[in-house]
């Protein structure tokens, strides 16, 4: 049995091996994610497939930055595919432009937060303002949120607080960087369980390495389920 909490990342090289992943599941996954990596890949194709023809949910991860125009048009275009969440970058004007191409359609845009590889080292070296990367992670969520974002990206450290804003409110929030118990870390450094994760308010969970790496990707999924809350 499926629970639409888990988003398994199909973090595989094209479509072909995309399906293939996706059939070893089964019905033990309702919820892919798709993203950049697979794009050259046949990414959308991949997601039409697994959306139109075998009843998935689809979150394509494609983290669009680009001048308002230029993510309104590239939105527009995605959301006639009729997914279900899409991510951009959560500097307001983004996603206000973001929700102008969506407009009309049920498509989720979310904000990305501060990415879950990255530390405050990271942020020193990207010129980010100073301060706990806590913090800045829970001021980028509400301002994202404010701009009109439906949910936000952020690590699953970080979705108690942002559960707790006033914005966040009938919002969603998603966190990558989840690891099941024992689960090695890889490279991400702001990481939690599944039951943590969905317990300090997050929506969904984000599973990749754990699920597709296992000898067996439907056991290893279902192992996930049922370390929800």
């Amino acid at each position: 049995m499926s629970d639409d909490r888990l988003i398994v990342a199909l973090d595989v090289p094209n479509v072909v091996q995309g399906l293939q992943l996706a059939d070893r599941i089964g019905d033990a996954a309702s919820f892919y994610k798709i993203g950049l990596g697979m794009l050259t890949g046949g990414g959308l194709a991949l997601a039409n497939e697994l959306k139109q023809e075998r009843g998935k949910r689809i979150f394509l991860d494609m983290k669009f930055f680009d001048i308002g125009a230029t993510v309104e048009a590239a939105v527009r275009g995605i959301a006639q595919y009729d997914l279900d969440f899409l991510t951009v970058h959560g500097d307001p004007q983004v996603v206000r432009a973001a929700q102008e191409g969506k407009r009309g359609t049920e498509l989720k845009i979310l904000a990305v937060t501060i990415l879950t590889s990255l530390d405050r080292a990271d942020l020193d070296a990207n010129l980010i303002k100073p301060g706990d990367i806590h913090e800045i992670t829970l001021e980028r969520a509400a301002r994202a949120l404010a701009a009109g974002a439906d949910g936000v990206i952020a690590s699953p450290q970080e979705a108690a607080m942002i559960r707790a804003l006033p914005e966040a409110v009938g919002k969603l929030i998603v966190t990558p960087g989840v690891r099941p118990a024992g689960a090695a870390a890889g490279d991400q450094k702001r990481t939690a369980t599944p039951h943590q994760a969905i317990s300090d308010g997050a929506d969904h969970i984000v599973v990749g390495r754990p699920i597709w790496q296992a000898a067996d990707p439907a056991a290893a999924a279902r192992a996930v389920i049922a370390e929800l809350p």
